[in-house]
């Protein structure tokens, strides 16, 4: 079962030490169950048995249980501050539960909260990134916001000068056929699929020479 001690360690300490413990302990308190409560919806999930394609047998699935929580945090209006100091620490072994959380669980819940929190509100929207990550987050996207996507762009000169991604894999005759534009031309808001500090600063400089808000022009799913 969750507990305070369990989410923030030596919370006496915290308030002495770190400005605005207060604040992140009063949350924790509202997000966490008390040592006696009873309430099953504050339990831990329990990993999900699945069946491998490979072998047949059942898999346990883990749950990104922290993920959740972070997202829970957010719906409630909590708010997120930078700390220069450790609050929690982790144990890492082989038998961590961790090690159960699929990659795809994760993509999965993320693409889910984008949508919840920014994507519903926006009536069209340009994901920048034509490649690998930019078209999985096309075909992760719900039918409705699927229809919202204008372009993708990009500054691959061969991406951009084949004009288009075809989705292959649609139900729809014809098959959704998305432009491909450089980014200069392509129109905001902009869902982001590019990593940060992985080109010598060329992409940011990119992103910044647009004038862009970060929350109102823009978001970052990389």
């Amino acid at each position: 079962m969750w507990s305070r001690d369990r989410a923030v360690a030596a919370p006496d300490r915290l308030r002495s030490e770190v400005s605005g413990a207060e604040r992140v302990l009063a949350v924790t308190d509202q997000l966490l169950p008390s040592p006696s409560s009873s309430s099953t919806s504050a339990q831990p999930m329990a990993p999900l048995s699945v069946r491998s394609r490979e072998s047949g047998s059942k898999i346990q699935v883990g749950v990104p249980e922290d993920l959740l929580f972070f997202y829970h945090h957010l719906r409630k209006g909590g708010e997120v501050f930078l700390v220069e100091q450790c609050l929690l620490l982790y144990r890492y072994h082989p038998y961590a539960a961790t090690h159960s959380v699929l990659e795809s669980t994760i993509w999965q819940h993320r693409v889910q909260f984008l949508e919840e929190r920014a994507l519903q509100h926006w009536t069209s929207f340009t994901i920048w990134n034509a490649g690998k990550q930019g078209r999985k987050l096309y075909r992760s996207l719900s039918p409705v916001n699927q229809k919202k996507v204008v372009a993708f762009c990009d500054v691959d000169k061969n991406k951009i000068k084949k004009g288009f991604y075809s989705y292959e894999d649609s139900k729809e005759r014809p098959k959704p056929k998305i432009p491909i534009q450089h980014f200069k031309d392509a129109d905001p808001p902009f869902v982001i699929c590019v990593k940060l500090d992985l080109t010598g600063g060329t992409f940011e400089e990119n992103l910044e020479s647009l004038n862009l808000q970060e929350g109102l022009d823009y978001l970052h799913f990389s």
